[in-house]
């Protein structure tokens, strides 16, 4: 007699490159189709991680080698003290900032390009966007966010930034077709957008369910980062307050290692590179 036992491969961390912050887990004002996260319908939720919790964990890695510091949620940039948490996490390291763009005009890019100056370290914007056609985006998305996008691409340009493009293949299209179309839309918002700032990732169907499968993946953010929030600290920001990602309480002591058990891991592994992180190397200027 045999018994079949599955194993979910287990993940170890390379190094620890990539600080993310939670900056709030459910706060965001917008409810895209696309989006991992699951929202309250009826209200936004005011749970902002402190000001405290993250002067206190930067202190433990100040000198860790960071490479980036990734600012995140839902929509970052609708916590009350992001000024001050910017200003902050740039002592440390570079900062990315995940958003959806629907905060960022040409007065805020003026603020962050003056905020960088100030500064030794670079400051990174990465804007969502779901498709290049603007009927097709704001299905996806919500009435008006396609031009709410292009308008922040637009203003991050003139001040010297080059924005991230990170597209989410929600119609399951051919990557460089859809890559290209997007370099497209940049240049006529006159930003000369390089190939390597644009993102295709693939789309994560929370609700499929079925026999997980694994291949030998490129790279994951579980390798080279971890995330911070209010609860703790996770794997990843997929699994931020899932009780499968928890590894450690603060960033003094975190567990180095990861079970891919979940969806979310299976998905990771197909996507050509890490759905959050940047990869330097590959990095256009």
């Amino acid at each position: 007699m045999s018994t079949s036992i599955y194993r979910a491969p287990v993940c170890q961390m390379k190094a620890f490159k990539n600080l993310f912050i939670e900056m709030s887990a459910k706060n965001c004002n917008m409810r895209c189709k696309h989006c991992y996260i699951d929202f309250p319908m009826t209200k936004n939720v005011k749970d902002f991680i402190s000001v405290n919790c993250i002067k206190e964990n930067l202190a433990l890695v100040h000198n860790s080698g960071l490479e980036c510091i990734y600012l995140t949620g839902a929509e970052p940039m609708t916590h009350p003290d992001f000024n001050t948490i910017l200003r902050l996490c740039l002592k440390v390291a570079n900062v990315c900032i995940i958003t959806n763009g629907s905060f960022i005009n040409e007065k805020k890019a003026r603020f962050l390009k003056n905020v960088e100056d100030e500064n030794d370290y670079e400051i990174i914007i990465t804007l969502s966007l779901a498709h290049f056609d603007e009927l097709k985006n704001d299905e996806v998305r919500c009435r008006g966010a396609f031009r709410q996008t292009l308008s922040a691409v637009k203003a991050l340009a003139k001040y010297g930034f080059s924005p991230i493009i990170s597209v989410t293949n929600f119609y399951n299209e051919a990557p460089d077709l859809l890559r290209q179309k997007v370099m497209e839309l940049c240049n006529k918002v006159e930003y000369d957008v390089e190939p390597s700032h644009v993102k295709i990732n693939r789309y994560i169907d929370k609700n499929n369910e079925g026999e997980p499968e694994y291949d030998e993946w490129k790279s994951l953010d579980c390798e080279y980062g971890r995330i911070l929030t209010v609860n703790g600290v996770y794997v990843c920001p997929f699994l931020a307050n899932d009780h499968r990602g928890r590894c450690g309480s603060t960033l003094a002591d975190f567990s180095q290692k990861m079970v891919l058990e979940t969806d979310f891991c299976e998905n990771c592994t197909k996507n050509p590179e890490m759905f959050f992180g940047i990869d330097f190397q590959s990095f256009g200027p």
